[in-house]
């Protein structure tokens, strides 16, 4: 057993281990260790934090999450010695250029040198630190008044507790807060489980996540933290705004890899007409670029108007939205059984891509919108999300626009449709449309991650009668495949020996392979990690599934229904008796 100065020691070491996975894992996206190890030395740090409390670092990695917080006073205002100014909007290389030509001439200077930087979508943050601890979060506000959310800055893996290395005695690290398009989606996929309402855009998620009274919800959502400038500052003087990124980073700051230091303001164009480009590529929204004054003394000189900087501009993007009109609304079975209204549009083009469908998620938001057939409407494409119908221009209806009326049957089966929170839902696990999504996602890189099996080539398989439920993919034979049209032996026998390479696989991996509504991928993570095997959440009910952090009752009823539901069960033997192994999980119940 240890001594007082031994565990002292131990909770220092696991401290700044754990503290440095973090930072691979959340910032540098690069784990070092696998969750089972991370989770084993998690638990011996909470063990010996219990046992000895008084040790405890100001920086420990269990101090994240805090308690909820009271409703009246959650966030007090924050006044900041140095506002946080929004900045100027240019739209055209010609303001670009303008903008270059005053900064030369306000600094009597030919050549000034710029910094590229993408422009979040975002929500603007103050971070300060003492001796390198963070003491305070708060929001941008007006400027000049934020609102104190320290507790769910906190909260957030990508903002570091503690900075690294050497740190001065103040300082103001500022920065945009964002929720990446993969956490967007997951949250509004369990909105909608719980039959809560979407949110519009990660903005509008990321922002409320960051004003919830609970840091335990900001802690679940995903959010990410990219450093992008500094305020108040003691012992630390940097020239430039490249030696301030670097050290940012050098600090365990995200700060954006796609940043260019820019030798003129031809070199800063170049950068936006780059970043136009990848834009979609990219994992978070942002909006434009923002050209920035590389020498920071340069930018005291220049100062600042009333409303923004006078060595900084914002270069948006071109608009991604357009009007077009809605020829018809229809609906669309998932492979969960969700049928979700989808609008036909007449082709327009949008940030280069032609646009004829878009998703309005349930009937519930074409009531809201009051989205009808033969409605001129606009259109916002974001990403590689499915493009969105915003809003109808009621000016422009004529009187002959047709309200949709959700089916009350199943478009492809006939089956009677339910109601399950937001959605419509057929039951008939046997319906085609199902069919063909729930194998193509059994196949999925996320669930046995089996190559060959595309939406073509799973409609072809079940049109020749060789796939009636998901559980035939791994009794597929090889003189069977390659009979199918432009098929042939050398493709049946390598499908053949890719399905039965894959036939074990890990506890999660199978979850989400089952198409049970709400659970995803992450989900299914949360529910191996805590139930162990199989045969555990099978057993399980609702209450016990509910204690899962991140699984919310609906979520829980689905899964206790899906596994009581006969034809689930059949299925999942099926998938046992053709050799598929499930490789357990090593539970974590607290």
């Amino acid at each position: 057993m240890m001594n007082e100065q031994e565990a002292k020691k131990r909770i220092i070491e696991l401290t700044k281990q754990l503290n440095k996975y973090d930072y691979h894992y959340y910032v540098q996206d690069n784990p070092l260790i696998a969750d089972a190890q991370y989770d084993a030395l998690r638990r011996e740090l909470i063990a010996l934090e219990k046992q000895y409390p008084q040790f405890v670092q100001p920086d420990s990695p269990n101090r994240r999450v805090g308690p909820p917080q009271a409703g009246s006073n959650a966030f007090p205002p924050v006044h900041y010695e140095i506002p946080m100014l929004s900045i100027s909007d240019a739209w055209s290389d010609a303001e670009i250029r303008a903008f270059d030509q005053r900064v030369k001439a306000q600094l009597g200077v030919t050549a000034v040198t710029y910094m590229g930087e993408p422009k979040y979508d975002g929500l603007s943050c103050n971070l300060r630190y003492e001796n390198g601890l963070l003491t305070r979060g708060s929001t941008r506000g007006d400027g000049r008044t934020g609102e104190d959310v320290t507790p769910n800055a906190r909260a957030i893996h990508a903002i570091p507790l503690r900075l690294r290395g050497d740190a001065p005695a103040l300082v103001e690290v500022r920065g945009e807060v964002i929720m990446p398009k993969a956490a967007f989606k997951r949250l509004n996929k369990e909105q909608a489980a719980a039959g809560l309402p979407l949110f519009a855009n990660p903005r509008n998620a990321g922002a409320g996540s960051l004003r919830q009274l609970d840091p335990a919800v900001t802690a679940r959502r995903g959010l990410l933290f990219f450093g992008w400038g500094i305020g108040l500052r003691q012992g630390w003087d940097p020239q430039t705004q490249y030696e301030l990124l670097k050290q940012l980073e050098a600090w365990s700051f995200r700060v954006d890899p796609h940043r260019r230091l820019c030798a003129n303001i031809d070199d800063a164009l170049a950068y936006h007409r780059e970043m136009t480009k990848i834009r979609e590529q990219l994992p978070f929204d942002i909006d434009g670029i923002v050209i920035k004054v590389n020498n920071l003394a340069w930018q005291v000189k220049l100062g600042h108007t009333s409303h923004a900087p006078r060595w900084a501009i914002a270069y948006k993007f071109p608009a991604r939205e357009a009007t077009t009109k809605v020829k018809d609304i229809i609906v669309q079975v998932g492979r969960t059984g969700a049928v979700t209204p989808v609008v036909i549009l007449e082709p327009v083009n949008i940030g280069g891509a032609v646009v004829e469908r878009a998703t309005l998620h349930t009937a519930e938001l074409v009531r809201q919108k009051d989205i009808r057939i033969g409605d001129t409407v606009t259109v916002k494409r974001a990403g590689d999300v499915i493009p969105e119908v915003v809003a109808p221009i009621t000016a422009l209806r004529t009187g002959k626009e047709r309200i949709f009326h959700m089916p009350k049957t199943c478009p492809v089966c006939g089956a009677p449709l339910e109601k399950d929170g937001a959605y419509w839902i057929c039951p008939n696990a046997a319906c085609p449309a199902q069919l063909v999504g729930r194998i193509v996602h059994l196949a999925s890189r996320r669930a046995f991650d089996i190559h060959g099996l595309g939406e073509k080539s799973v409609q072809q398989m079940i049109d020749h009668h060789l796939l009636h439920d998901p559980a035939d993919v791994f009794r597929l034979q090889v003189d069977d495949l390659a009979q199918l049209p432009g098929w042939g032996p050398k493709r049946a026998q390598n499908l053949a020996a890719e399905i039965e390479q894959h036939k074990t696989i890990i506890l999660a991996r199978f979850l989400n392979a089952l198409s049970i509504r709400g659970v995803g991928f992450r989900a299914a993570e949360l529910l191996a990690k805590y139930f162990g095997t199989l045969a555990a959440l099978q057993a399980a009910d609702e209450a016990a599934i509910t204690a899962v952090p991140s699984i919310g009752p609906n979520v829980a009823r689905n899964i206790v229904h899906f596994f009581a539901e006969p034809h689930n069960q059949a299925l999942i033997q099926k998938m046992l008796d053709a050799g598929v192994t499930i490789q357990p999980a090593k539970g974590i119940t607290a």
